[in-house]
């Protein structure tokens, strides 16, 4: 349908935040156009974060089945169903798909359009035949593969995020170019199901968080046969009849490894190309759109988003920032947006969760920290699951202001909640020490570390005198 479209908001880009603005604004009575391509919902439903845990998920049940002798249970993995596992990954995206569809938005009183989204002006875009006018426009675009260029790597077909959840067959050698969460997460899912895997990173594996807890995630993958190569130089990719040969230099001298398949797992690239933002008098880079602490961006009636705005490209962090473009544009409120307590999760088996400061970042800063630690395995709940592995570790100042906390275990995700709000609340650590953790639980690890803040005063010396002197009087 062609013509012209008057409205008060148009976004573009129906993922997480776009659906999140245009959900919001409807629903309060702003007239919304929402402008999408592809597919609704977006990369987190169709090629993120969705299909990704629920391959995740197939995978620790196979590796529950192997490891089930340890409870006393004797049982046997006969054998991995790639086209019935590829239906469970597709049968969870439908499950969902509903929840970000066309139609319920159209319920809403949304007007989805279905085409790509030019600028020709500072406040005009062209979608398809129709032209829109708007009072604000949100992109929220999003964010693709990011694909370096590797020698060799046009002489092959290779897989990342956007098409590796289409396969359904059986994958001998998984090579994984890129040990970031991505490639970590998918390297042990495929593991798991029965692939040889190989991650060569050519950086630090899981550079972005802490390497005491990095590692024990690295030495539970490689005691479930994944094989790294860190640091490497010189990747050359080359296709031969044995297959695929992926080729660096690392501190160990050169290395070689044959693989069926190649995964790209290299990061992420800022949607920004096609937009046609010079028009808009939109402000740019190859990192994605500039924007201020209320997410506008160089022409203020043009907010942006979610991947395409960073610096967090997390599928929470674009709802959030969604939550901040509302409150500025419906209720005209100076909103900002705070990054002091943004959380991440890497999902491999244990969780590696982080928010705030490390003890590098704060000491960066020149700030006198304390580092309190609690292993899993003085938990109770984490003996009865035999699930010891991992530790917690928090940052904070002398006198109790909690910086940061990082987690890695069982449900770490889960677990470091509690610190999120504690850092966004501007808590002590006396209020995680006082709290009530139900027992056993694993939560407890939260409650402990933070009392280990006060293990040195409590059972001094001259804690001992007092209490010998009152006692005395009693």
């Amino acid at each position: 349908m062609s013509g012209q479209l008057d409205v008060d908001i148009c976004v573009i880009g129906a993922g997480s935040g776009g659906l999140s603005v245009a959900a919001g604004a409807s629903q309060m009575g702003a007239a919304v156009a929402l402008v999408e391509k592809g597919e609704m919902g977006g990369d987190c439903l169709n090629t993120g974060c969705v299909p990704s845990k629920s391959l995740l998920a197939a995978g620790h049940v196979a590796q529950t089945i192997r490891e089930a002798r340890a409870f006393g249970i004797h049982a046997e993995l006969a054998c991995v169903d790639h086209s019935g596992v590829h239906q469970h990954v597709h049968e969870v995206i439908a499950a969902i798909a509903p929840n970000d569809s066309q139609e319920r938005f159209e319920r809403m009183g949304v007007r989805v359009i279905r085409a790509v989204g030019q600028f020709t002006d500072a406040r005009t875009l062209q979608a398809g035949d129709m032209t829109i006018r708007a009072k604000y426009f949100v992109v929220a675009t999003g964010s693709s593969a990011f694909v370096p260029p590797i020698d060799g790597l046009d002489g092959i077909n290779y897989f990342t995020n956007e098409n590796i959840f289409d396969n359904n067959e059986p994958i001998e050698h998984l090579i994984v170019i890129g040990g970031g969460p991505i490639g970590m997460e998918l390297a042990q899912a495929h593991r798991r199901l029965g692939a040889k895997v190989t991650v060569m990173e050519l950086l630090r594996l899981l550079p972005k968080d802490d390497p005491d807890l990095t590692k024990i995630v690295i030495d539970k993958m490689r005691s479930e046969g994944v094989l790294f190569h860190e640091g490497g130089r010189g990747l050359k990719l080359k296709k031969t009849e044995a297959g695929i040969i992926a080729s660096c230099t690392t501190e160990d001298g050169p290395q070689k490894v044959t693989g069926s398949h190649v995964l790209i797992a290299t990061g992420r690239k800022a949607n920004v190309d096609g937009l046609n933002l010079e028009a808009a008098g939109v402000t740019f880079s190859a990192k994605g759109i500039e924007v201020d602490a209320r997410l506008r961006s160089s022409n203020r009636r043009i907010y942006a988003i979610g991947d395409v705005a960073g610096p967090y490209q997390f599928t929470h962090m674009a709802a959030y920032q969604a939550g901040i473009v509302i409150r500025n544009i419906l209720f005209r409120l100076p909103a900002k947006v705070d990054y002091s307590a943004v959380p991440w999760v890497t999902y491999t088996d244990p969780e590696l969760a982080h928010v705030g400061m490390s003890v590098a970042e704060a000491n960066a800063k020149g700030l006198d920290v304390r580092a309190l630690t609690w292993p899993f395995s003085e938990n109770d709940r984490a003996q009865a699951e035999r699930r010891t592995e991992g530790f917690i570790k928090v940052v904070t100042t002398p006198k109790g202001r909690i910086l940061g906390a990082s987690i890695v275990g069982l449900h770490a995700g889960e677990l470091i909640q509690s610190w999120v709000l504690a850092i966004n609340r501007k808590l002590k650590i006396s209020a995680m020490a006082g709290m009530i953790a139900p027992y056993p639980t694993l939560s407890e690890i939260n409650k402990r570390a933070a009392g280990s803040f006060y293990t040195g005063k409590l059972f001094s010396e001259r804690t001992r005198i007092l209490v010998r002197f009152l006692m005395r009087l009693s």
